[in-house]
């Protein structure tokens, strides 16, 4: 059935595709957390997961399906990327799938229907017991006149909805978002989100905000990321998006411009995510995106330093269950190498 599905969606546009696997996925009832063996359950930013393995942003943007990601394996899940105002993100087409490289490039540009629409949908969902750890991820619109004061609008609208929140600065496809990365408008920006989180917890409510980068940063810039990240008190680091570089690709859509995913990010990603544990010390947990789809890929991110891992793109070609299947194949992992505990190999090649 599942590959009879799959076949059905790759024949059609892959916006469209995806469209229709939200509204079906929002039909079905909401899905209590995972139940994994203990041999591999992880701790990251003080939050419990089952497994390593999330849903990374972009899949769920306006979170009307991610009550259900549970019942696919998956140990957490990100929604967003939320914007204090809807936009449609850029024109069509925007969205192209590369299937001879298992490769995604998109260029969609924040599209998502506000913050305030997805508050009511939280708001159902935190109402029910039992569901899985949620994280938020966080944007500026296009045309704000502010784009550092929408990121705090984010933090004071939905930090009582999130287990964690993402800020996040790493998408090519908002012209200007990336220059965010760069070490003083980082700085004024997570002054601002330090701010408006400290308000929240006056009420209550401090989910742990992390902070998602992108994997074209290099050298420096990666220990002013890190300066900064620190000096503000962020929980975690994302290590990354989607990437503007181009490795050597087959299908007929790789001039597209845009953000690549998929496959070929794996060696930038593991190669950027061995940077920054470098340049972190250890003093922050790091998150893995990009490139994963097998339990080998966990196993050597979390080696290299990773907490926690997170996949999107490889759900095009490897199917839903993706998460439920890798968490099973790290088990088998951990009776071969005989690992009593998957997080005691955190940081494993650091250490040896």
């Amino acid at each position: 059935m599942q590959s009879l599905y799959m076949g059905l969606l790759r024949h059609l546009d892959p916006e469209r595709a995806h469209r229709w696997t939200i509204a079906a996925l929002g039909l079905l009832p909401s899905a209590r957390a995972i139940d994994a063996d203990q041999r591999l359950a992880v701790e990251c930013a003080g939050l419990s997961f089952a497994h390593p393995v999330g849903l990374a942003a972009g899949f769920d943007k306006d979170a009307k399906a991610v009550h259900a990601m549970p019942r696919f394996g998956f140990a957490g899940a990100e929604v967003g990327t939320l914007t204090p105002l809807p936009q449609a993100g850029n024109p069509r087409p925007r969205l192209f799938r590369l299937t001879e490289d298992q490769a995604v490039i998109n260029r969609m540009g924040f599209n998502n229907g506000g913050q305030l629409a997805a508050v009511a949908r939280l708001e159902r969902l935190r109402a029910n017991q039992g569901h899985g750890p949620i994280g938020i991820n966080i944007g500026a619109n296009k045309d704000a006149p502010d784009r550092i004061a929408d990121y705090a609008t984010g933090i004071r609208t939905l930090a009582h909805l999130a287990d964690w929140m993402t800020v996040n600065i790493s998408s090519p496809n908002t012209p200007g978002l990336r220059a965010l990365q760069d070490e003083g408008a980082l700085d004024a920006l997570l002054a601002a989100v330090a701010a408006a989180r400290s308000e929240r917890a006056e009420q209550g409510f401090r989910p742990p905000v992390f902070l998602k980068v992108a994997p074209d940063l290099e050298g420096e810039q990666i220990g002013g990321v890190v300066r900064s990240a620190i000096d503000h008190g962020l929980d975690a680091i994302i290590i990354g998006n989607t990437t503007i570089s181009r490795p050597p690709l087959n299908s007929c859509h790789a001039g597209e411009t845009g953000g690549l995913s998929g496959a070929p990010l794996a060696d930038l990603a593991l190669a950027r995510l061995r940077d920054f544990r470098a340049a972190t010390g250890g003093q922050l947990p790091l998150i893995a995106a990009g490139g994963i789809s097998t339990a080998d890929h966990v196993w050597a991110r979390m080696r290299a330093g990773a907490t926690l891992v997170q996949l999107y793109s490889a759900l095009v070609y490897h199917g839903p269950w993706l998460a439920a299947r890798i968490a099973r194949d790290l088990l088998a992992l951990c009776d071969r190498e005989g690992v009593t505990r998957l997080a005691d190999i955190i940081d494993a090649d650091v250490r040896s």
